[in-house]
């Protein structure tokens, strides 16, 4: 399955990693030593993520936590705009950037980026002709609030699994129809069914379970599961202990839906579970009479 972006073409025709690199020091889930680090510290962490198997670098530059103030568009255009003309000046991986925002989009897009991550659901239309000028990819993800509004106790958007599943259908359809009346062709989408974003664990677990549903769609998925709200409510664990967690819900869903970029922090742990996950479907074969490789059979000092 093909996504065409404003630099080329994405081949999703298996599971793709998307590292996220955040420009932003008030990511919840970043270390607090990158959460601290300068442009360049950032710059050699993404061209690190594409060494290790990113196909899609995501660049973000407001943290999605609802306990923080919009941040004001230039700053979020001058966070976002000097990593990615860094990381474009060294390496030609693909990269989007995380937002909302016409204006930090276009921006993104002048400086390098070839596809736009938008978690607003295009709750500014405008990012439409923003795309549509510039050929570039578009991520548009379910949801029902406003970006950084958390889900309050009496928000009853959804009463079953069904419901919550055919709303995000049903809207992401609609999406897909809206973009093309303003001149988006559907392969220039994919399609993110918004885990968390307006809706409780226990409904977001119905999401996924109803991904089969989505895929019918006809457009790749992003899987944006990394160190969720809804792994923590699983494993009682805050946002850097889910990384087993993660990797239990992507190898879940990348069978129910294989055409997919899954946008993680953790790239090698990512790249090594879908190695094995591939050679024990079937999907990759190891040599028959080849033995482990001496310097892989045991930790060096």
């Amino acid at each position: 399955m093909k996504v065409l972006h404003a630099h080329g073409t994405l081949e999703v025709d298996h599971p793709l990693i998307m590292g996220v690199v955040n420009a932003s020091p008030e990511s919840f889930s970043d270390s607090e030593a990158l959460a601290a680090a300068g442009i360049a510290e950032r710059v050699e962490h993404a061209l690190a993520m594409a060494e290790a198997g990113a196909h899609v670098l995501d660049i973000g530059g407001q943290s999605a936590r609802t306990d923080q103030p919009e941040l004001p568009v230039d700053v979020e255009i001058e966070r976002v705009g000097t990593l990615i003309e860094s990381i474009r000046r060294a390496s030609d991986v693909v990269i989007s950037v995380d937002t909302y925002r016409p204006q930090v989009a276009s921006a993104a897009v002048a400086a390098g980026a070839s596809i736009v991550n938008d978690v607003s659901g295009l709750a500014d239309p405008d990012l439409i002709e923003v795309v549509a000028s510039s050929g570039a990819g578009l991520v548009v993800m379910h949801t029902r609030l406003a970006p950084k509004t958390r889900l309050a106790a009496d928000d009853a958007f959804y009463d079953s699994p069904g419901a919550v599943v055919d709303d995000v259908v049903s809207f992401l359809g609609s999406r897909l129809e809206l973009l093309e009346a303003g001149g988006v062709t559907p392969e220039h989408v994919i399609l993110d069914p918004g885990p968390d974003f307006a809706k409780t664990p226990a409904q977001t677990v119905a999401v996924l379970r109803g991904l089969p549903t989505i895929v019918e769609l006809g457009r790749p998925i992003l899987l944006a599961l990394s160190r969720k709200d809804v792994i923590g409510a699983i494993t009682g664990r805050p946002p850097r202990g889910r990384a087993a967690g993660t990797l239990a819900a992507i190898g879940v869903c990348v069978g129910l839906a294989p055409n997919s970029l899954l946008r993680v922090h953790d790239v090698e742990a990512t790249r090594d579970y879908l190695a094995v996950l591939a050679a024990l479907e079937g999907g990759h074969d190891l040599a028959w009479d080849e033995p482990l490789a001496d310097e892989l059979r045991y930790d060096r000092p």
